[in-house]
C-alpha cells in the first residue's frame, strides 16, 4: 500500500509544481504584484515533496534496498531542498522586494530534479508501474 501510495503521490507533487509554475511565469509575464496564492501554491509544493520524502523512507525501511536508489533518494532530497528555499526565502522579504522569477527558477529545477530521480530507478514520468 505504501508503494501505490509514494508511486500515486507523484501526480499531485507533478500537478501542484505546474500549477506554481504557471502562475509564477504569468505572474513575471504581466508584471503583477507579489501575491498570497503564489506563496500558497509554493508551500503546497514543497509540503506534498515533504510528504513524498516522509512516505518514501518508509518505503525504504519496509521494502528491500537497491542500488538505484541512491541516486533517487539524493536526487529526491534535493528537489525537496530547491522547493523549499524560496517560499522560506521570500516569506522573510519585505512584500515589495518579492518576485515570481526566483518561484520560476526553483519551480523547473525542482521538477527537473524529480524528472530525473524518477528516471534514475527506471520509471517514467507518467508511467503507472509500482513494482
Amino acid at each position: 500500500m505504501l508503494i501505490h501510495a509514494h508511486s500515486g503521490l507523484r501526480y499531485l507533487i507533478l500537478l501542484a509544481g505546474l500549477a506554481t509554475l504557471i502562475y509564477a511565469v504569468a505572474g513575471l509575464v504581466v508584471n503583477s504584484p507579489y501575491k498570497k496564492p503564489m506563496r500558497v501554491l509554493a508551500q503546497v509544493f514543497a509540503g506534498s515533496l515533504h510528504l513524498q520524502v516522509l512516505l518514501g523512507l518508509a518505503l525504504l525501511f519496509s521494502d528491500r534496498f537497491y542500488p538505484a536508489l541512491i541516486g533517487h533518494i539524493f536526487l529526491m532530497l534535493l528537489a525537496a531542498v530547491v522547493a523549499q528555499v524560496v517560499p522560506s526565502i521570500m516569506r522573510r522579504r519585505q512584500e515589495q522586494d518579492r518576485t515570481y522569477l526566483p518561484h520560476v527558477i526553483s519551480t523547473v529545477v525542482a521538477l527537473g530534479l524529480i524528472w530525473s530521480g524518477i528516471a534514475s530507478i527506471g520509471r517514467g514520468l507518467f508511467t503507472m508501474g509500482v513494482g
